[in-house]
C-alpha cells in the first residue's frame, strides 16, 4: 500500500496517519479499509507479526469509525448466588461441591438481602453468574429473575451463560429445550444474556478444560435461540492457556458466522485466564497473560469480528491500567463498576472487586476518550460531555 493511498483512505474518516511498520500489515490495511473481512490466515498475521502498535492503530482505527470517541461502562452489580457446581472446569477456582470448605448457596431471601447491600437508584444492571446447582429446581431460577426485576426497578436482569442454560434443561421436569427455558425466563423479566460458558470452542481444548460443560455446538445453539426470541447476548472467549492461535482464530470466526446470521451479539470479552487456585493452573505453573498478548488479543478480536459492535475490556482481569491502554487498541466498553466480583478473584485476579462511577469516568477521560454510562443494552444513559 503507497502512503498517498493509505493517507487518502484515512482521511475519508478523518483520522490521523495509519504507521505500519510491517509490510506484511499493508494487505491486511487494504482489506480493512476498503472494508473487506479478514480470513484465518490474516488472523495469524496479526498474532505473529513484531508491529503490535500497527495492529493496535489499525483496530483503532476501526473502533473508531464504529463509535467515534465514545467509550461506554455501565453501572451493574455480579451476583453469584451460589458457588456450587458439579462441572469441574480445570480452570476454575470458584467451583465448591456441597458440603466443601467456602461454599455459599443463597435461598431467595438471603439474594434480596444481598442486592440491598449494593443497590443505589443507579443500578442499571444485575449480571448473573454461578455455578451448575444439582439440588435446585427451576422455580427457584424464574423466582430469582422475577423477583429481582419486581424489587429493583431500574434494573435489568443479564443472566445466565449458555452452559448454565443448557444445565436448565437438565433439571426442569417435563425436560425443557432451551427454546421454552429462555421464554420462560424472559417472560420472567430477563432482558439479555452475559458470554460466559464459552472457553475455546475447540474440541481439543474443551475436552482438557471443560469437558462437562455444554458442547461449542450448544452454546452457539442458546445463543441462537435467544436471538431468535429477541434476547441479545454477549460472547466471551476464555485464553491464555493450551489453546493455539488458530483456536483463538476459529472461535473468533464461529462467533463471526453466527453474527452474520442472527445479529443478536452486543459484544465480545477476551477473558485472560487467571492462573491461581485451580487445576489448570497447577498443571501449567503459575503464569499470567502479558500485556502484549492481551493488547495485541483485543486489537485482534477487533479486526476480526468486524460485525460485532463492541469489543470489550474487562479490567478486572487485565487491570484498569492496561484497559486504559486498550482504549486505543480496539475496544469501546470498559465493562462497569461491577461490585464484589468473585469468579475471576477466586482464580486469582489481582484487581479490585468494582470501581466507582467517577474511576471510570477519569480512567475513560485520560485516555482521551469520550464516557458513556449505558445500560445492559447499550442504550445511553448520560453522555460526560
Amino acid at each position: 500500500m503507497t502512503s498517498e493511498v493509505l493517507n487518502t483512505q484515512l482521511s475519508d474518516v478523518g483520522t490521523a496517519d495509519l504507521v505500519l511498520r510491517d509490510p506484511a500489515l499493508e494487505r491486511i490495511a487494504d482489506i480493512v479499509l476498503s472494508g473487506g473481512r479478514l480470513d484465518l490466515a490474516d488472523g495469524l498475521v496479526l498474532y505473529r507479526t513484531r508491529d503490535v502498535p500497527g495492529v493496535m492503530r489499525l483496530a483503532d482505527l476501526v473502533r473508531r469509525k464504529k463509535v467515534g470517541s465514545k467509550a461506554y461502562f455501565v453501572h451493574s452489580l455480579r451476583l453469584s448466588q451460589t458457588n456450587v457446581c458439579y462441572v469441574g472446569c480445570t480452570f476454575c477456582g470458584f467451583q465448591r461441591k456441597l458440603g466443601e470448605e467456602g461454599v455459599w448457596d443463597y435461598d431467595l431471601e438471603q439474594v434480596w438481602e444481598y442486592v440491598d447491600r449494593f443497590w443505589h437508584p443507579d443500578l442499571t444492571e444485575i449480571h448473573i453468574s454461578s455455578g451448575h446447582h444439582p439440588k435446585r429446581g427451576w422455580d427457584y431460577y424464574l423466582d430469582l429473575v422475577s423477583g429481582l426485576t419486581e424489587r429493583y426497578p431500574g434494573a435489568q436482569v443479564k443472566a445466565w451463560t449458555a452452559a448454565e442454560i443448557h444445565h436448565f434443561t437438565k433439571i426442569t421436569r417435563p425436560r425443557l429445550d432451551y427454546r421454552e427455558v429462555l421464554k420462560q425466563l424472559k417472560a420472567a423479566g430477563l432482558v439479555a444474556l452475559p458470554g460466559g460458558g464459552a472457553e475455546i470452542f475447540a474440541d481439543r481444548v474443551r475436552k482438557r478444560i471443560a469437558r462437562a460443560k455444554v458442547s461449542a455446538e450448544g452454546w452457539l445453539e442458546v445463543h441462537r435461540t435467544a436471538h431468535e426470541l429477541g434476547l441479545p447476548t454477549n460472547a466471551t472467549m476464555l485464553y491464555g492457556h493450551v489453546e493455539t492461535l488458530e483456536e483463538r482464530l476459529d472461535h473468533m470466526l464461529r462467533l463471526r458466522q453466527q453474527q452474520d446470521e442472527t445479529g443478536g451479539f452486543l459484544s465480545f470479552i477476551p477473558l485472560a485466564f487467571q492462573p491461581d487456585n485451580n487445576q489448570l493452573a497447577a498443571e501449567l505453573g503459575t503464569r499470567h497473560t502479558t500485556g502484549v498478548d492481551d493488547l495485541r488479543n483485543l486489537a485482534v478480536a477487533r479486526l476480526m469480528l468486524d460485525n460485532f459492535p463492541h469489543i470489550k475490556g474487562y479490567w478486572i482481569m487485565i487491570t484498569p491500567e492496561l484497559t486504559q491502554v486498550a482504549l486505543s487498541a480496539g475496544i469501546s466498553d470498559i465493562d462497569g463498576t461491577i461490585k464484589d466480583e468473585k469468579i475471576a478473584h477466586a482464580s486469582g485476579a489481582v484487581t479490585e472487586k468494582g470501581m466507582t462511577e467517577e474511576e471510570l469516568v477519569k480512567l475513560v477521560r485520560t485516555a482521551g476518550r469520550l464516557p458513556v454510562r449505558r445500560d445492559a443494552l447499550y442504550n445511553e444513559l448520560k453522555v460526560y460531555a
